[in-house]
C-alpha cells in the first residue's frame, strides 16, 4: 500500500460531489478528527479526508508522508482507516455497533448505525499511538500488518 498524496482540491468542493447523507456524515467526522487532532481537513488522493501527518520510511527505501487519521465517505459507506490496524481495538470494535472491519479499515453505512462515543474513543487511541511512535522517527513498518 502507498501513502496517500495530498490534493490541492479542497474539501468543502469535494463534499459538494456527495449525497446528502453522505456530507452529513462527513461532517460529524470531520469535527470529531478536528478535535482529536487540531488539524484541518486535507484531501488526499481522489477522495480521502486526512487530518496531520506523520513519515514512514521503510527498509525497501520507500519513504514518504501519510495522515494518521482519515476517512474516505463513499455513498453505499463511510471507510474510517485506522492505520495501526484494526486488531488492537477488538474490544472496542465488538461494541461499536453495525459495522465491517478488514485489517486497516472500519466500513460503516450510517454514522446512525454506530456508537459515536465509541468510535471517538478508538480513533484518539489510535491517532496517540501513531504520533508517539512516529515523534521517535519515521515510522519504520506497515503497521497494521504487524500491530496487535
Amino acid at each position: 500500500m502507498s501513502a496517500p498524496d495530498q490534493n490541492e482540491k479542497s474539501v468543502e468542493g469535494y463534499l459538494a460531489t456527495l449525497d446528502e447523507q453522505s456530507v452529513q456524515d462527513s461532517r460529524v467526522l470531520i469535527e470529531m478528527m478536528q478535535r482529536i487532532t487540531g488539524h484541518d481537513p486535507k484531501l488526499w488522493n481522489i477522495g480521502t479526508i486526512g487530518f496531520d501527518t506523520y513519515h514512514y520510511k521503510y527498509s525497501s527505501g520507500r519513504e514518504g508522508d501519510a495522515c494518521p487519521l482519515s476517512f474516505y465517505p463513499r455513498k453505499d459507506k463511510l471507510t474510517v482507516y485506522l492505520m495501526d490496524g484494526t486488531t488492537r481495538y477488538a474490544a472496542l470494535l465488538a461494541q461499536l455497533g453495525k459495522h465491517g472491519v478488514t485489517g486497516y479499515c472500519i466500513y460503516i453505512k450510517h454514522l446512525s448505525d454506530i456508537e459515536l462515543p465509541i468510535l471517538e474513543h478508538i480513533l484518539q487511541q489510535s491517532y496517540d499511538y501513531l504520533k508517539a511512535l512516529s515523534q521517535k522517527g519515521p515510522i519504520d513498518r506497515i503497521l497494521w500488518r504487524t500491530e496487535k
